[in-house]
């Protein structure tokens, strides 16, 4: 096996979403690629029954690059419009597909049909090449020196914040995330709450089983959160109401409640040598624009692009080669990185302060961005597409 990673052209270490839409992209355009991933799940797909089945946020530009890839969710419900509020103060903002000309703002996919989804695609790529290597179900650590300099070495590892050991810059919000489903009535389809509450913000989101369904996030002190995780169901649903305080309909029943930390993690530098960090590996982001995913993708995307640029069917290729496109990796990718985690976090710090002049702020921001549809415009494409 030692001889295997010495020969090898690309490793990828992390077999999540972003680490096989990598693998993916990378063997579509070059099916001899000497590629090995190193993957800590088994070959069946039988552990994804009990996998997490969060619904998670996918961009129109997500999907766009998912179905590319073959690798598209057969059910994802399709978010039409994303009202975006504050509780107790003025300040309200819709964004609708319609108004920027795409079919849908962006998606909710279950985190494990996604996982499937991706693992289908590779399996049926690894039939039709002979130098992938896919290393499933194991706890042995590769270390660099066991590659060759002239071998891209791509950290995909990342998982949850609380998961992580600190990158460069650290922060904890102190909150924890409550995610599950609820079974509703009278509630539109194809629509978005994202609400601002003093605790955190709270998001009710389309669901794969149907209109009569709801995703949602509560986000709030982790001893809050904690509380709400044990409640019984009809005390729950009464505190939801309580906390969102919006006509949406009716709430009737709640299902699947976990809750996670959240935090910030992200990586300065995400380029050393031949190494390279991508996704939660690179940065990891609170939840509040649903933003995670869709910029570990275009990380996948955008490394894959350039890397395919120099391994082109058996042609050798030199350290710098692989250095200097990793460097260019890192500039393409800067300004779409730093733009999507500078919005999450504002988002995540401002909108829980009760300070009246950010309390106004944050008012004449979200009125503004409604009365000024080119401005709106403009960040809801950033969230749909970022820049890749």
């Amino acid at each position: 096996m030692i001889d295997k990673f010495q020969s090898a052209q690309v490793v990828i270490e992390g077999a999540g979403p972003v680490g096989l839409a990598c693998g993916i992209l990378l063997l579509q355009n070059n099916p001899e690629l000497k590629l090995i991933l190193i993957d800590k799940n088994p070959a069946s797909d039988d552990f994804l029954a009990n996998a997490d089945t969060r619904g998670i946020a996918i961009s129109e530009g997500s999907k766009q690059l998912l179905q590319s890839m073959g690798a598209w969710v057969d059910y994802a419900p399709a978010i039409h419009q994303v009202h975006v509020s504050q509780k107790g103060y003025f300040g309200r903002t819709v964004m609708d597909s319609a108004e920027i000309g795409q079919p849908a703002l962006g998606h909710i996919v279950r985190y494990r049909d996604i996982l499937l989804s991706l693992r289908e695609q590779l399996r049926c790529l690894e039939s039709k090449t002979t130098s992938f290597i896919w290393l499933r179900e194991t706890d042995t650590t590769f270390t660099m020196p066991n590659v060759s300099p002239n071998t891209c070495f791509i950290h995909a590892d990342g998982g949850l914040f609380h998961e992580q050991s600190a990158k460069d810059l650290y922060k904890d919000y102190g909150q924890s995330a409550l995610v599950g489903w609820l079974e509703v009535k009278d509630v539109k389809p194809n629509v978005a709450w994202e609400r601002f509450t003093e605790d955190g913000p709270i998001a009710i989101l389309p669901h794969h089983q149907g209109q009569n369904t709801k995703n949602f996030v509560w986000c709030a002190p982790k001893a809050k959160i904690d509380l709400l995780s044990h409640l019984p169901e009809q005390e729950f649903l009464i505190q939801l109401k309580n906390a969102i305080q919006l006509p949406i309909g009716q709430l009737l029943n709640v299902h699947q409640r976990k809750s996670y930390p959240l935090g910030l993690n992200i990586k300065k530098e995400i380029v050393k040598g031949n190494e390279v960090w991508i996704g939660n590996a690179a940065q990891t982001l609170h939840p509040v624009a649903g933003q995670g995913l869709n910029l570990g993708l275009r990380d996948a995307y955008t490394l894959a692009r350039l890397l395919n640029s120099i391994y082109v069917k058996s042609r050798v290729n030199s350290i710098d080669a692989v250095k200097c496109t990793l460097n260019e990796y890192q500039k393409q990718r800067s300004r779409d990185r730093q733009t999507t985690i500078q919005v999450t976090d504002l988002m995540a710090s401002v909108f829980t302060s009760t300070l009246l002049p950010i309390v106004i702020g944050r008012g004449i921001a979200l009125s503004a961005l409604q009365w000024l549809p080119p401005f709106k415009n403009l960040l809801a494409r950033q969230m749909m597409f970022g820049q890749r």
